[in-house]
């Protein structure tokens, strides 16, 4: 299957509209603070220094905004670029759906500009295909198979690991302090547009389970899906192991408490899981099967079988 190149043109359309979107917050969020330094650290979880403003962005945004300027490029070189427009579309959907029920105009404005752009990228994706033109046309390659098992495998733990915290964090907190969690509040601290924290985890663990599982089945989607599910999973890895490593926490992991150890090694786990998945479903995929060799002009086909099979 290929995409169209009117729908190829609209998802790439809809993707830079994405990018704009993110790029503006993110440029906003520069002016409030006055520092890419501390818009990063705000990015990262620490707050607590910064005097000079808030941020509305979070370390979701960055990615968003890389995820959805790459489907763009694919959208406009590829005619296989449906399985990067749905996952830019489908990861989009799923972490700005909180955003309705976020307090401020602003966000609400946001998510529902990002999910009417998100929901057009799935329908491209989805609408926008066509079966090969001939039979001789190359299809996209798949992964190779240690690399796609390596990467389904680094994904399963990150998904499973995600889930843990979570259930974890429910048999621990308050049943009121567990749906906040998810659908966020005013008990949330968390950035304007960012999810709430538990609706967060449960996205990536699904969106790492999914990829997880193309990786080991060795789907054709699985780059667009692998290459989305590293990005997040290292940046998410890369935030708490930047406030452990400023904080000098990672010189005295042996005497903090079980379960801020255990919250430091997940984060370091999630950067090198994530950069490991990146690099292993960012090399060249395995060579696709050749296509059949067109009959030489001018040559016959070949005469039908003797004696004919029934039906022929």
């Amino acid at each position: 299957m290929t995409v169209t190149r009117p729908a190829r043109l609209a998802g790439a359309a809809l993707c830079a509209a994405l990018v704009l979107t993110a790029a503006v917050w993110i440029l906003k969020d520069l002016a409030a603070l006055g520092s890419p330094a501390d818009l990063a650290w705000y990015w990262a979880g620490d707050r607590f220094f910064l005097a000079r403003g808030r941020a509305a962005t979070s370390l979701v945004d960055p990615v968003l905004l890389v995820a959805s300027a790459a489907a763009a490029v694919a959208a406009l070189r590829s005619r296989h670029a449906a399985s990067a427009l749905a996952a830019t579309g489908a990861a989009t959907l799923a972490l700005r759906l909180p955003g309705l029920w976020a307090p401020g105009s602003g966000a609400l404005v946001t998510a529902l500009l990002e999910l009417a752009l998100a929901t057009g990228l799935v329908l491209v994706a989805a609408v926008g295909r066509r079966p090969a033109a001939t039979p001789y046309e190359p299809l996209p390659g798949r992964p190779r198979t240690g690399a796609a098992v390596a990467a389904g495998v680094l994904l399963a733990v990150a998904a499973a690991v995600a889930a843990g915290w979570e259930l974890y964090w429910a048999s621990r907190l308050p049943l009121e302090a567990t749906a906040a969690r998810f659908t966020g509040g005013r008990s949330v601290v968390k950035a304007a547009l960012a999810p709430p924290p538990g609706w967060l985890a449960a996205v990536l663990a699904a969106l790492y389970a999914a990829a997880a599982a193309s990786a080991l089945a060795r789907a054709r989607h699985t780059r667009a899906f692998g290459l989305l599910a590293g990005a997040l999973l290292a940046a998410h890895g890369l935030g708490g192991t930047a406030g452990a490593v400023r904080y000098e926490v990672l010189a005295h992991l042996a005497d903090l408490p079980a379960v801020h150890r255990a919250d430091v090694l997940t984060s370091l786990f999630e950067l090198l899981a994530g950069v490991a998945v990146l690099v292993l479903l960012a090399g060249r995929g395995a060579p696709a099967a050749a296509p059949a060799p067109y009959p030489p002009a001018g040559v016959p086909p070949p005469p039908p079988p003797h004696p004919r099979p029934p039906g022929w």
